[in-house]
Formats: structure tokens, C-alpha cells, sequence
């Protein structure tokens, strides 16, 4: 039964969480006033997946395996899909906050202090190969869709309630960030797939993923999370993957590039309708990833980086043509690519320097807040 008094570890972990905010080095002077946020949540794919397909026993979608993880902490492989810390790690932080574990390595009686703790400071219920939809994925064991997770953050959720009681895990949840990234594993089904293809257009495929979006935002939301940064797809069609590999400049797939532009297009629409439904009880950040990796590409110098077609861990043309496994080829100098394999994850510096466009005060990337004023709000 849920309490009305913050037991003393709680209490003691929320002073620990403000002293590392305030403490993180160069963080006000770097993104200008930020407001402390008390934690992260983290819903999506493989993009910001933290380990949680670690522990799903017939996944093959893992990545706790070298050269994963070659820049992370003692070259460990942790499931990210990077060689080191990916987009949710370098938000948390940026916010002094501890990165958020994976969910499903929270659960046990022997992992019942460290998931008292995180519920209060942030968890991470990315999957690789997630969905919107419940795909064939799931059926098979190889993600959590969407959906699922929704389901393990409502478990978390009367974690928090139980520690903090309803009041004040309310006031928690407004004032913590919940980031959703997803949304490209849907489009892969599709071009993918004759028989998806078949049965809806382009158009009608990428609005039942808004309006199936729509759902699991109103579920998160109903439970009280008030602040949602939501990060749109990227382009698909100039991952190392898809780029043409018969040709000298590697053109980009721009049948898939439309299908992302016709899915954002549909989410900042669904978005802005779903404010208005809530009654703007909701505030958000809607980053545009399409154009933010569209002018790295454009403009590699001037972000640091000398590769932006080629995988930096993999074998064959553009280095693309076979999964980064333990044989695979490593490059040299991580800083200097902007994708880790031929899925198009990004290597940790292309996190970081998205993170840090999603943290600048430059409009034109996110609407109708930055991410600075969203946690300020």
C-alpha cells in the first residue's frame, strides 16, 4: 500500500541526484540555464537500447558482444549498439544524472535496491528491432515492442508511487523527462515487406504508426508524465546499409528517406493534435533528426567528422556488408565516423553531437520547444 512519507534512502538518493547536477562540469555554460530534471526515462529501439535484449533468451537482436563497446567503460560490451555511450546515456549527463539501467535488469529479489533507486533517478526500456508495432519481432522473442514497454514503466511507476507516495511521485513525474525513439524498425518492415506493402500506401502505413504512437504516449501520460522529448527518424535511405554500393559516390536511398519524411510528417501533426486533446497538460520537444543528420552529412567538418557513408565497424564495401561481429574490421578513430555499423546506429561522437543540437538554442531543429526550455517549463 502506497505511503505518505519519503523514506529516508529516497530522500538521501534525490540529494545525491542535485549534487551531481550541480556539480556536472560545465553544463550551465554549455547549453546555457538548465533546469534540474530528477530523472530519465527512456522508451524505443536499439538506438538508445541500454542492454534490455540482453536478457531476452532467444534474441538474436544483442549487441553484448566485441567490438560493442570498445569505448565504453573497461571496453565492456553492455547490449548498446555503439562502441561506447549512445543518445539516452549522453542525456542523462548532461543532466548529472546516473544512466538509466536497462528495465529488465532490475528484476529479482537480489536486484530489489538497485531498482528502488532507479525508479527514482530513470530507467531505460529500449529494445533493438522495437517496433510501434507489435511485430513479428516480438513473436519471436527478439524485442519489446512498444507496447511492453509501456507495460514495464507502469510496474516502475507503482515502484516510485509506493516509495514517494502519490503526491509527491507526481510531482516527480512532472518534472522528469520521458524520451521516446522509435519508429524506424516499423519503416524497415515496410519496404521490406510485399505483403505490408500490399495492404496500405506509404501514406496510410506511416499514420497508423502516429495514430499506434498516439496510444502509448496517452498511456504514459495518464500515468503522469508531463514532459516528453519525442525524436523523429532519421534518414533511413543514407545509412551505410542502404546507400547504393555500385556506384562511386554511394548514392542515398531516397525512396526510403520519403517514407521517414512522410512518418514525421504525420507525428508532428499527431503530436499537436494530441496537446490539444490533453488539454496542454502535456508539454514536449520534437526533434528533427531527419534534418539534423541531413546537415552532419551535408557538412561533416564542420561537426568533426571525415566519414559519413561508410559503417566504422564491419566488412566489405562501405564497410557495410556484414553486422559488426568480433571478426569484423574496427576503424581507427571512432571520433571521425558518424555511423558504428551498416544499421546506421551512431557511433558514441554522432551521439553526442546530436544530443548537444538537441541542447543548443537553434530552432530550427526542435519545435515548439528546445530541450532546454522543455525541462525549464
Amino acid at each position: 500500500m502506497p505511503t505518505n512519507y519519503t523514506p529516508l534512502l529516497t530522500i538521501f538518493l534525490l540529494f545525491i541526484g542535485l549534487l551531481r547536477f550541480d556539480s556536472f562540469p560545465g553544463l550551465e555554460a554549455a547549453t546555457g540555464k538548465l533546469a534540474s530534471i530528477p530523472a530519465a526515462y527512456v522508451f524505443g529501439d536499439s538506438l538508445v537500447d541500454a542492454g534490455n535484449n540482453n536478457y531476452l533468451a532467444f534474441s538474436i537482436s544483442k549487441a553484448n558482444y566485441p567490438h560493442n563497446g570498445v569505448d565504453f567503460l573497461n571496453k565492456k560490451p553492455t547490449g548498446r549498439f555503439c562502441n561506447g555511450k549512445n543518445a539516452a546515456d549522453a542525456i542523462a549527463e548532461k543532466f548529472g544524472l546516473p544512466l538509466p539501467p536497462p528495465y529488465l535488469s532490475l528484476r529479482g529479489l537480489l536486484k530489489r535496491n538497485k531498482r528502488k533507486a532507479a525508479a527514482v533517478t530513470g530507467v531505460n526500456f529500449a529494445s533493438g528491432g522495437a517496433g510501434i508495432f507489435n511485430s513479428s519481432d516480438h513473436r519471436l522473442g527478439q524485442s519489446i515492442p512498444l507496447s511492453h514497454q509501456v507495460n514495464h514503466w507502469l510496474s516502475i511507476h507503482q515502484e516510485l508511487t509506493s516509495q514517494l507516495g502519490p503526491s509527491e511521485a507526481q510531482i516527480h513525474l512532472s518534472k522528469s523527462l520521458f524520451t521516446v525513439v522509435i519508429g524506424s524498425n516499423d519503416l524497415f518492415d515496410y519496404f521490406g515487406s510485399l505483403e505490408l506493402r500490399k495492404q496500405s500506401k506509404p501514406q496510410e502505413y506511416t499514420q497508423s504508426m502516429a495514430d499506434k504512437l498516439k496510444e502509448q504516449l496517452k498511456r504514459i501520460h495518464d500515468s503522469g508524465a508531463r514532459r516528453f522529448l519525442i525524436i523523429g527518424v532519421a534518414q533511413i535511405g543514407c545509412i551505410p546499409g542502404k546507400r547504393a554500393k555500385n556506384s562511386t559516390i554511394h548514392e542515398c536511398d531516397e525512396e526510403a528517406n520519403m517514407w521517414c519524411s512522410l512518418y514525421n510528417e504525420a507525428l508532428v501533426k499527431m503530436l499537436q493534435q494530441l496537446k490539444q486533446e490533453l488539454q496542454n497538460s502535456m508539454t514536449y520537444t520534437y526533434f528533427d533528426n531527419y534534418k539534423s543528420l541531413h546537415d552532419i552529412i551535408s557538412n561533416p567538418a564542420h561537426y568533426g567528422f571525415t566519414d559519413v557513408t561508410s559503417a566504422c565497424c564491419g566488412n566489405g564495401k562501405l564497410n557495410a556488408e556484414s553486422p559488426c561481429l568480433p571478426l569484423a574490421k574496427l576503424c581507427s578513430d571512432r571520433t571521425k565516423y558518424i555511423f558504428w555499423d551498416r544499421y546506421g546506429h551512431p557511433t558514441e561522437a554522432a551521439a553526442r553531437t546530436i544530443v548537444n543540437l538537441m541542447l543548443s538554442d537553434d530552432s530550427q531543429y526542435s519545435s515548439p520547444l528546445t530541450l532546454t526550455q522543455l525541462v525549464s517549463t
